[in-house]
């Protein structure tokens, strides 16, 4: 969508400051069909309307862009961590839990076999 820079079209400031009525001399006649500054200078108005809307929706295309893309940024990071905190206490508490059960099932193994070997001793 970005076009390259086409130095045979003026930019529109150009065009305005180049725009001032040249006088017509006094003693010749009006003619009928004067050519404009713009017909002159080969300039076409309506390409350059369409190059300056191209520009303005470019740049505010860019702009759009780049904040949207900086609020999904920020909303992504408030997501993630939320869900990585929530993670981390499910993480967390499933540890807890498996390795409780791993303590008392080696625990109730130590008895067993503590209360097996004094039963040989008897």
């Amino acid at each position: 969508m970005n076009q390259p820079f086409d130095a045979s079209i003026p930019v529109l400031t150009e065009i305005m400051n180049n725009e001032a009525p040249v006088p017509a001399p006094a003693s010749a006649p009006a003619p009928v069909a004067e050519p404009t500054r713009a017909e002159e200078d080969g300039l076409d108005w309506e390409a350059l309307q369409h190059r300056v809307s191209e520009q303005v929706l470019q740049q505010l295309s860019n702009r759009v862009d780049f904040v949207l893309e900086q609020r999904i940024k920020d909303s992504m990071a408030e997501v993630l961590e939320h869900a990585l905190h929530a993670l981390t206490a499910e993480i967390r508490e499933g540890l807890h839990d498996t390795i409780g059960k791993i303590v008392t099932r080696a625990v109730q193994q130590e008895i067993t076999h503590l209360q097996a070997g004094s039963g040989h001793r008897k």
